[in-house]
């Protein structure tokens, strides 16, 4: 038997990047898939068609998660299709990249309900499905939590507090015999890393990937897929004593000092 053979996963943001390598990698260790989007339909139904060629069953759901009230009702027709939840995989966030004297009142509730009010309604939903079952929660979080980034400043504090919920319901839910954890990628190339490089810091993405590789103690870009794997392992059996950590997944980049960084020609 594969890994988690018979059990059911919802990926929230899987159509494309990192949401739809986790929901993939899921299905390769045997797990049917919810397929959770916003509007790009296409591209679920190509990841529900994946998941399909694993030997899997997959559903694609559309979820306007900036309306936390949208949420419950979602996990209700989970419920009717598949009778259980086993993981959820909190991986949408959206938000407006402007400083933060420009931000509108609009963009930062949008940014909150999508990381927080819809985190804590999935997580509320999920539980009575995986009641009697060990279950797993991971929140995809985000260097931005802990480091300063042009425009990030909204998603940033969202992020931080993503961390902290992970931390409290990892104390509630430990009981219930459900962990959460939350994985925080360093740079990972993603059309969203190549929007926020060359829209949001105006620098050339094939130049700035090659700068960072430089900086970094393993030489290479971070994947997709390598987010995918450190997922797979903490909705794993294996993992069922690591709870209420928040693990960075960077190849070693913010590890180095200033100084390391300047030798580097950064």
């Amino acid at each position: 038997m594969k890994p988690l053979e018979g059990r059911v996963a919802v990926v929230t943001g899987a159509s494309r990047g990192m949401g739809r390598a986790i929901a993939l990698r899921l299905a390769r260790d045997g797990a049917d898939c919810v397929v959770m989007y916003r509007q790009e339909r296409r591209r679920a139904d190509e990841v529900v068609a994946e998941v399909e060629r694993c030997g899997r069953r997959a559903l694609a759901l559309q979820v306007e998660l900036g309306e936390p009230a949208d949420v419950g009702p979602a996990f209700a027709r989970i419920g009717d299709a598949f009778g259980r939840v086993d993981i959820l995989v909190a991986n949408a966030a959206a938000t407006a990249f402007r400083p933060m004297l420009e931000q509108k009142a609009h963009n930062v509730k949008r940014t909150f309900a999508i990381s927080i009010e819809s985190f804590v309604a999935a997580v509320q939903a999920a539980v009575p499905l995986m009641q009697g079952r060990p279950g797993r929660v991971v929140a995809i979080s985000g260097i931005d939590s802990f480091q300063a980034m042009t425009g990030h400043g909204v998603l940033g504090a969202a992020k931080a507090a993503l961390e902290s919920l992970v931390r409290s319901l990892a104390m509630e839910l430990g009981p219930l015999g459900i962990t959460v954890n939350g994985v925080n990628p360093g740079f990972i190339e993603t059309d969203s890393s190549q929007m926020y490089v060359e829209r949001g810091i105006s620098q050339q993405y094939a130049e700035a990937v090659a700068r960072v590789i430089a900086l970094t103690p393993v030489r290479r870009a971070g994947t997709g897929e390598d987010v995918a794997g450190l997922v797979a392992y903490l909705v794993s059996d294996g993992a069922s004593f690591l709870t209420g950590q928040t693990i960075l997944i960077d190849g070693g980049l913010t590890i180095l000092s200033p100084l390391n960084r300047l030798r580097a020609g950064s």
